[in-house]
């Protein structure tokens, strides 16, 4: 049997050579990319690419060839990202995202005017006196209504929740993403805390109908399943829940509503502790129209559309790799009368003056069928 010593050593000798070879390979993309900038070539050649991997596949062992075309995979994705950092990019997404840096004022508002979803007492008006000292809240109905009030300018910000600790994804707003334009310009988070609401007279034992919203009833579902004797009904928000039940003078109903509506509705907690688990988080995002970048931005939402063939999300995921940027979240929603295709939502971490960052932006165009810039901010703690 060999040394363990003298493997490794080998091994080292090995990456050395490697090492070497990697920074001329490097050197000679970049030469590749000057002559490309003098001869107006673009930096993607597909056909080029895809036979430089069949022929690596061709060559390699057979034991080998997945690794092999996985190693020079990476290594053409690398190759890609340098010379767009020199290069530039083939869009004005990072032009706009300098400017808005450059004329962004330093401190975010203290006092705006707000769109949430809902009425007084729910969590997004919670999500907005979080945000801001001293918002002025119009309230709509629904989610699309908080989208159209930003978009047709006629509040300044809209306040939505993207997601929740133990529901998830709040679906119909990244559906609303699709359609609307709009720029994230920070996020929040806020703990929830769901308590069953009656009015007075009511109990748990009177109580057969519940009201609330759909993420609500999700996350106390393990309380709703145990009473068997209840029937749910969904509604838009959970202050309107609490709203309902207070018109409705009837202590058969309740709501799953905050601790707060009870006091904004003159209702009792009939029952607290309900919810599935106690870490119980909601994140808000704060969209305007115009893009605002405020100091300290730190995380990044994108969405994205890739092609429909094998390693095609992998090769977005291999350049967040390649430029080491954290990738927190991936989500993915099919594009509507679009079959069996998807848009991918990322949220990325990078201070937005990072240079990968800037390499990143530059370079996203290569490695997807289109994407759109959704804003770069920090949240709020």
């Amino acid at each position: 049997m060999e040394d363990l010593t003298q493997l490794r050593a080998e091994l080292d000798d090995i990456d050395s050579r490697l090492l070497d070879l990697f920074g001329r390979r490097m050197d000679c993309a970049e030469r590749v990319a000057e002559y490309k900038r003098a001869e107006g070539l673009p930096v993607l050649d597909r056909a080029r690419e895809r036979a430089k991997l069949n022929a690596i596949y061709g060559a390699a062992p057979d034991e080998l060839k997945d690794y092999s075309t996985l190693l020079f995979s990476t290594l053409l994705e690398l190759s890609r990202a340098r010379q767009y950092s020199l290069l530039g990019s083939t869009d004005d997404t990072l032009e706009r995202i300098q400017t808005a840096v450059d004329t962004t004022d330093q401190l975010f508002p203290r006092s705006a005017s707000v769109a949430c979803q809902g009425v007084e007492g729910a969590y997004s008006q919670m999500a907005a006196d979080k945000l801001f000292k001293r918002p002025s809240i119009e309230y709509h109905r629904t989610f699309e209504g908080v989208f159209r009030a930003v978009d047709e300018g006629r509040v300044r910000y809209g306040v939505l929740p993207v997601e929740n600790s133990t529901a998830g994804t709040v679906g119909a707003v990244y559906d609303l993403m699709m359609r609307h334009d709009f720029h994230i310009v920070r996020t929040c988070r806020v703990k929830v805390d769901h308590v069953l609401l009656g009015n007075h007279g009511a109990t748990l034992e009177k109580v057969h109908e519940v009201y609330s919203h759909s993420q609500a009833i999700r996350q106390c579902s393990e309380f709703l399943d145990s009473r068997h004797d209840i029937n749910v009904h969904v509604v838009e928000n959970t202050a309107l829940a609490a709203q309902m039940v207070a018109k409705s003078g009837r202590t058969d109903v309740a709501a799953l509503s905050s601790r707060s509506c009870a006091d904004l509705y003159g209702l009792d907690v009939i029952d607290k502790d309900i919810q599935n688990k106690q870490s119980n988080v909601t994140r808000f995002a704060c969209i305007s129209k115009n893009l605002e970048i405020y100091p300290g931005a730190d995380r990044t939402s994108l969405m994205m559309v890739t092609s429909n063939d094998p390693g095609s999300l992998y090769k977005v995921l291999a350049r967040f790799y390649a430029l080491d940027i954290n990738l927190v979240k991936l989500q993915s929603r099919p594009i509507p009368d679009r079959d069996f295709e998807f848009m991918f939502y990322f949220d990325v971490q990078s201070p937005v003056v990072a240079p990968e960052f800037q390499t990143l932006m530059s370079s996203l165009g290569d490695v997807c069928e289109e994407y759109r810039y959704l804003g770069s901010y920090s949240e709020a703690l």
